[in-house]
């Protein structure tokens, strides 16, 4: 049987009522509590990048470093569609909670670990809970404020992104070189803003209690699930641990594969899917989806090889070079703040994408003209239009796709728009590193070869850490730096191309009105709400 994608008009108004009204004070005291919720887990996320070093010296397992910072990513996005889909079963508020319990003790017990194994489990646990937080805040806003108002809250998420890229390293290189505390403080400091969002969850957010079909879809959930993690693994481990012409990377894509088309069968088949098949009827949840893939490719390739930069070619410190990337979170902030209370004014938001994807591929082309002689002036220029490109886009395409789904859909296409960004992120983390990976080794042996330089004993063309490097003897260093730079100029120049398709994409949608008053948020609502509707869930 094909399920219709748009409700009846009796259907619509029905769900439409399931929404209880709330003031602006209200919705503030909502959002803080999902502002900090995502803040500490997206922090959680990015802390342990300058405390790596440090914590593999201390537990050992030098050869699994990379696991401790990808676990988290890979189990968050594996994840997030299955947050949106238990939502609908069980409540968006008891999910909400839950996610933020299970990421509360999981960085306790990463904080705990007495080896990397540990660590690695309880890092790849603190992932599912970040997955369900990053879906459902979203979600929730969703269902506490309709579209045309979206726009002037969800700015204000989107800033927390920014924030968080530049807290998280920042945080851990204090905490690893302040006296008395130690890297396991980098896993304990979110805990008690963790606690204090869920109290303030706890106590501000009541949403009505809607009567749904219990029925849980346990094959599609594990073919989604399963198909994503075997992309994951593929990506993470594909020219690292194997090389990308061998045995394991065709296994672990033709099983990645084979499980994607069990997870379309499966959805196919299932009376309530997790990705229901009629999402991807919908133009605007596709494009909204591709996307998000090319943002989240483009976003997270940056964020995590710009320090590459900062630190081995300009040799910065972890905190300068965290510091050299406040022009991006003041793009970031400004942008998507305005954006989003311009769109809640006009009702107009395709114009803002558009010029949003321009700037991240102009961003990324920027980065990419960077060299060892670029002034401060140059990088935070270009740092600030990448900055500005992703606040213009992120949160208005999630407010896009939700605005074209029905009540009946919101957290399938809320967590299936997050899924494809988190997914866009691996991809563009593991695909940046191999062509960084290829690149400086073939520039830094035709370099060696064309200055006739042989390497030190002992150091080949494997590079160590910045300090190391720092102190190689010249002209050896100068080869390494020139080299890491002409690498890192065609990483970022690959996400130009990716910039582009991404604004192909937007350019395709198509602007629909969106639903809601065009007033602002009514003020005179109920100081609390109604206890004939609304029931906390």
């Amino acid at each position: 049987m094909v399920r219709s994608s748009a409700a009846s008009p009796a259907v619509a108004a029905a769900q439409e009522q399931e929404r209880p009204p709330y003031t602006h004070r209200q919705i503030l005291e909502i959002l803080a509590g999902l502002m900090m919720a995502l803040l500490t887990s997206m922090i959680s996320t990015s802390v342990v990048a300058t405390a790596l070093p440090t914590i593999v010296g201390d537990l050992g397992g030098q050869d699994q470093l990379a696991w401790v910072a990808s676990a988290s990513l890979l189990t968050m996005t594996a994840s997030t569609p299955l947050w949106g889909k238990l939502s609908d079963l069980f409540g968006r508020k008891l999910m909400f909670q839950t996610a933020l319990l299970i990421f509360v003790l999981a960085s306790v017990a990463a904080g705990l670990s007495q080896d990397i194994g540990q660590l690695i489990a309880a890092r790849a646990v603190q992932g599912l809970g970040v997955g369900g937080l990053s879906a459902l805040a979203q979600v929730i806003l969703g269902d506490v404020v309709e579209p045309r108002q979206r726009g002037r809250y969800a700015g204000f998420i989107g800033a927390v992104f920014g924030v968080s890229t530049v807290a998280g390293p920042l945080l851990g290189g204090f905490i690893v070189d302040a006296d008395g505390l130690g890297w396991r403080w980098c896993f304990y400091v979110c805990v008690p803003l963790a606690v204090v969002a869920f109290l303030v969850i706890q106590k501000v957010l009541t949403l009505p209690k809607v009567k749904r079909d219990t029925r849980l879809d346990i094959l599609g959930a594990f073919t989604i699930t399963g198909s994503a993690t075997v992309l994951m693994l593929l990506l993470s481990l594909g020219g690292k641990e194997f090389a990308w012409n061998s045995a394991w990377t065709y296994g672990l894509a033709a099983g990645a594969v084979l499980l994607m088309l069990l997870a379309v069968t499966a959805e196919r088949r299932a009376a309530e899917p997790i990705l229901p098949p009629r999402l991807f009827r919908n133009r605007t949840f596709v494009l909204t989806g591709v996307a998000s893939l090319c943002v989240g490719i483009a976003m997270f390739g940056a964020l995590i090889y710009l320090p590459q930069f900062l630190q081995i070619v300009r040799g910065m410190s972890p905190t300068a070079s965290g510091l050299m990337a406040l022009p991006l979170v003041i793009g970031m902030f400004v942008t998507s703040t305005v954006s989003g209370q311009i769109v809640t004014r006009t009702g107009r938001w395709k114009v803002f994408p558009v010029v949003g994807l321009l700037c991240t591929g102009a961003g990324m082309y920027l980065l990419s003209r960077l060299h060892t002689d670029s002034s401060d002036l140059m990088m935070g220029v270009a740092v600030a239009v990448l900055g500005v490109g992703l606040g213009l886009t992120l949160q208005i395409l999630m407010l896009a796709a939700q605005n074209a789904a029905g009540r009946a859909d919101l957290a399938a296409t809320t967590s299936g728009v997050s899924f494809f960004r988190n997914l866009g992120g691996a991809m563009g983390v593991a695909a940046f590193g191999a062509i960084l990976t290829n690149r400086l080794t073939a520039e830094l042996n035709g370099a060696l070869a064309a200055a006739r330089v042989r390497p030190p004993a002992g150091t080949g063309t494997v590079l160590g850490s910045p300090d190391e490097i720092h102190r190689l003897p010249e002209p050896f260093q100068h080869i390494v730096l020139e080299s890491f730079t002409r690498a890192l100029e065609t990483v970022f120049l690959v996400g130009v191309p990716v910039a582009v398709l991404g604004f192909l994409a937007v350019i395709a949608l198509k602007e629909l009105p969106l639903r809601g008053d065009t007033g602002p948020t009514p003020e005179t609502a109920p100081a609390t709400v109604p206890e004939t509707s609304p029931v906390s869930r």
